[in-house]
């Protein structure tokens, strides 16, 4: 089942519990806008190249829409209109006053060098300057896109409208950057899983991990649970994976990758085939990679009590059913990953206030949110004696939902 299709069962399953009139459901689906845009560019060689941008402008009944842009030779439609979907439930689980987005273009940035990767940026901005800005839609990194990027849309959407540091987020900290963004997604991971765990009387540093991901967020929740004492057993990433049931030390893995690029060839553990890694022994595995890694095929042999879902979209719903009966517990990704849209709202306000907050103050107050956010979610669960992934799915979609009605969506 694609992304798409999911979110929409998801949100179908929450709109039941809820009661939701059926008119409210269908208008919360359909996107507020689809952009597509054409951006031709001038190689380094001097020909000319065009490719295809777009964002997908989900909903706005709570605020600015919100959500990465991303550069990737296969940008799936279908994927982006879920993901501009996730991130309007997601802003309302943590209560955020945004809605969601998700945009990108249609390009490999690897083979373009950083002169091509300006002018096609400045180009997008070009052709959407008008359908963003800092209280309508607030662009964030993404895939294969990355502060740099950001500061050139700040910089190019300031010509049209005078100097808008607000207009994106995930900036460098001399553009107005929020201090703690960097590793906020992997942070807010970490928050998230130690109030899971302390709701059901266990801890980071009594029980074993296993990672699939070693990117940004992969790293430093394998960096802050190794901090707490947690005992990391196996990491994969694109280069191969490695395991060591005794706890693999985190700060040399990291020196490591830096200097060789991979993980594999590490001296303080085993390399292991990649795909067994989220059916190795462990109590908590997290999948901070690609979407649809856990399905029915490897779901049976999970061996984890616990799923925290860093990445978005993991676990395909046949994979969720099956893991349920298994008595497995699963942290949803709307949830579990918000950390990164949450510091994004704080460089947000930050950036409109004009004053900015010490990286302590950041993470303190990102973690008040996470925790606040786990507690609505049990609520939730409680009210429709459901699980995590519908409790934060009926949070979200009811926030969103009362929001349109109260607005007059009718008029």
């Amino acid at each position: 089942m694609n992304a798409l299709a999911a979110t929409n069962r998801n949100f179908r399953q929450a709109a039941r519990l809820l009661g939701l009139d059926t008119r409210v459901e269908k208008s919360l689906l359909i996107p507020f806008r689809e952009i597509k845009v054409e951006c031709t560019i001038p190689k380094d060689d001097g020909s000319l190249v065009s490719y295809v941008g777009f964002r997908v402008q989900h909903d706005n009944s709570r605020g600015p829409m919100k959500g990465g842009i991303r550069y990737h030779p296969e940008v799936d439609p279908d994927e982006v209109n879920a993901l501009a979907q996730l991130m309007t439930w997601k802003t309302a689980v943590a209560d955020l006053p945004y809605g969601g987005a998700k945009g990108g273009i249609g390009c490999n940035p690897k083979e373009l060098s950083a002169r091509e990767l300006e002018r096609l940026t400045r180009v997008f901005t070009q052709k959407i300057h008008d359908l963003i800005g800092v209280n309508r839609d607030v662009p964030a990194p993404d895939m294969g896109t990355n502060s740099q990027t950001m500061a050139w849309i700040l910089d190019e959407y300031s010509k049209f409208h005078g100097h808008s540091l607000a207009v994106v987020t995930g900036k460098p900290v001399d553009l107005g950057g929020s201090l703690g963004r960097e590793a906020a997604t992997g942070r807010g991971v970490v928050y998230a899983t130690e109030v899971l765990l302390a709701d059901h009387g266990k801890s980071i540093k009594d029980l074993m991990f296993a990672i699939q991901g070693f990117g940004n967020v992969g790293s430093w929740v394998a960096r802050l649970v190794h901090d707490i004492g947690g005992k990391i057993v196996a990491v994969s990433d694109i280069t191969g994976a490695i395991k060591n049931p005794k706890g693999i030390d985190i700060p040399a893995l990291l020196k490591h990758k830096e200097e060789t690029g991979k993980l594999i060839d590490f001296d303080g553990a085993d390399s292991f085939d990649p795909n067994e890694l989220l059916t190795h022994e462990c109590d908590v595995l997290i999948p901070c990679a690609l979407g649809g890694v856990l399905n029915r095929e490897n779901a049976e042999n999970v061996r984890a009590k616990f799923i925290i879902e860093a990445a978005n979209h993991p676990t395909d719903p046949e994979a969720d059913e099956i893991l349920a009966r298994k008595g497995v517990t699963i942290l949803p990704d709307i949830y579990a990953n918000a950390g990164g849209v949450t510091v994004s709202y704080f460089e947000w306000v930050q950036n409109i206030q004009g004053f900015m907050w010490e990286e302590e103050k950041v993470n303190s107050v990102l973690k008040r949110y996470m925790t606040r956010a786990y507690d609505n979610i049990k609520g939730m669960c409680k009210t429709h004696n459901c699980n995590l992934r519908m409790g934060a799915f009926t949070l979200g979609v009811n926030r969103v939902a009362r929001a349109t009605m109260l607005r007059g969506w009718e008029a």
